[in-house]
């Protein structure tokens, strides 16, 4: 079936569908929910505009939309704002956009004068275009949770890839390292997941005229004879990581493991992670990883038990934040 049915005062009937920029993905959430995605005609023009229509009624149903915004981003970026505009036209009772990774996320802020703030006009552009709700895992910064005009579900993959990683370390014997001062945050609950270790940094600097570079100086913190467990929410160029994990080899670490929410690994990343000394680079499904961008040290796991429990909960009037700290 296309639908979940539940009866709570009355039919509820929800539908999952996809963009094509990450089928793969969709199709496991699907899988998970025990439901079929709704079929959707989409195609390009040769002039590159994008046609969609999805192929059956969703007068009434809550639609969940689900699209990670993938390079060619502002392809995928524009189909999913079509999507949306589509499903309010055809009277859907509710549209809950669906990113697994935001797109723009870290444009979050003006650095400097006469910047955009993107993020929030990517939230801008979604609510015109009629979506009631945004869901997301592991946005760059908590504060895109405030552009829309609307509930946000801000998803963690944390307790997945904590998990993960307590299957491949000695949890008395290592560091939790972030790459940057400006996550040490996220480092902590990390540290909290995996025992309450000590705590390092790595302190960098960037140059905000130039994308994607960042130099790493030191490491501030103990890593020596230790397990570091590098963690951050991407990893783009894999320029900043690399960089990390050499500095945190020359502080004296026994070995290193990145652990990132979206691996966008755009080129060369793959090279320079498989070079850079790290025992381990593990990552989450959140954005497809083709061939070319994989390499023998990674490991993927799959966030579609994650969106799947949210889905649940949000169209069955549940609590989201429960899946995350075991509160109702």
């Amino acid at each position: 079936m296309t639908g979940l049915f539940s009866e709570n005062g009355g039919t509820k009937r929800m539908m999952l569908v996809s963009g094509r920029a990450h089928p793969e993905l969709a199709q496991r959430v699907a899988e998970e929910m025990g439901v079929e995605l709704a079929p959707v005609n989409a195609y390009d023009f040769a002039n590159g505009e994008i046609y969609t229509r999805v192929g059956e009624s969703v007068r009434g149903s809550d639609v969940f939309v689900l699209q990670s915004h993938t390079s060619p981003i502002n392809q995928w970026i524009m189909e999913h704002l079509l999507m949306v505009d589509a499903l309010k036209r055809a009277s859907a009772k509710t549209i809950t956009v669906v990113i697994p990774f935001y797109g723009y996320a870290r444009q979050d802020k003006k650095h400097r004068g006469r910047e955009p703030i993107s993020a929030r006009l990517i939230a801008d552009l979604f609510k015109t275009a009629g979506a009631h709700r945004i869901m997301s895992v592991d946005l760059h910064t908590a504060q895109i949770q405030g552009f829309f005009d609307g509930p946000v579900d801000h998803l963690w993959a944390m307790p997945l890839l904590t998990d993960y990683v307590k299957t491949r370390v000695d949890v008395t014997n290592v560091t939790v390292v972030s790459p940057d001062a400006g996550r040490i945050r996220v480092a902590e609950q990390w540290a909290a997941k995996l025992g309450g270790g000590p705590l390092a940094f790595v302190h960098k600097t960037r140059d905000i005229t130039r994308p994607n570079q960042a130099v790493a100086n030191r490491v501030v913190g103990d890593v020596a004879g230790r397990t570091a467990v590098l963690v951050d929410d991407l990893i783009d160029t894999g320029g900043t990581i690399a960089e990390a994990v050499r500095v945190v080899l020359e502080a004296g670490a026994k070995d290193v493991i990145v652990a990132a929410t979206h691996g966008v690994l755009s080129h060369p990343a793959a090279q320079r992670l498989q070079e850079s000394g790290a025992r381990e680079v593990i990552v989450t499904d959140t954005l497809p990883i083709s061939a070319e961008k994989r390499f023998e040290r990674l490991t993927v796991l799959s966030i579609a038990p994650v969106i799947a429990r949210a889905i649940r909960e949000v169209f069955d009037d549940g609590s989201v934040t429960s899946l995350f700290d075991g509160n109702a």
